[in-house]
């Protein structure tokens, strides 16, 4: 279950910046000496060496892919850009689904109101962090407008936390796949 938390967007930016620079010094270093690697033992002086330097790029970037997903993804430094991947992901499994969450809505089903609501509360977070809080103003008026409705019918507008179930239970009323 993903959570949105208020991060402050200076130092999310400043952590992503640095840890997009480590990756890709990493990313660099590996791709730059597993080529000259390749060359040195594969490679000949009589023929292009393309192929072997190629071969070190792609090594190092598949080295580079497990090493991000297998040991930087739970390092501090490496947070808030886990953070921002699992926000964006998040939003992305409920615009996936959107015919869906808005034809619930219309219909008010309350898991269609909290999936628009936490997608609402989602996209603010994520334009704040990106630095683009104006992004907004074009749904100003259908925010205000959903969060009144959300509060008519009784519902917490404090939807911060993404439930899969919410997901499953309005595609399987829609007869769609469960994700």
């Amino acid at each position: 279950m993903f959570e949105i938390r208020h991060l402050d967007p200076q130092q999310y930016r400043q952590q992503t910046r640095k840890s997009t620079l480590i990756v890709a010094v990493v990313f660099a270093v590996l791709a730059m000496s597993l080529s000259a690697l390749a060359v040195a033992m594969f490679g000949s002086p009589e023929v292009s060496n393309f192929r072997w330097n190629l071969a070190g790029v792609l090594l190092g970037l598949a080295i580079a892919i497990a090493l991000v997903r297998n040991v930087f993804w739970t390092q501090p430094w490496m947070a808030a850009a886990v953070y921002g991947w699992q926000l964006k992901r998040s939003l992305m499994s409920v615009t996936n689904a959107m015919h869906q969450v808005e034809a619930g809505v219309k219909a008010g089903s309350p898991e269609a109101m909290k999936l628009l609501r936490f997608y609402h509360l989602g996209l603010g977070e994520m334009h704040n962090l990106d630095g683009n809080p104006q992004a907004l103003n074009d749904l100003g008026g259908q925010i205000d407008k959903h969060r009144e409705a959300m509060l008519e019918m009784g519902l917490s507008i404090d939807q911060y936390q993404l439930d899969p179930a919410w997901l499953d239970t309005l595609q399987q009323s829609a007869g769609g796949p469960s994700t």
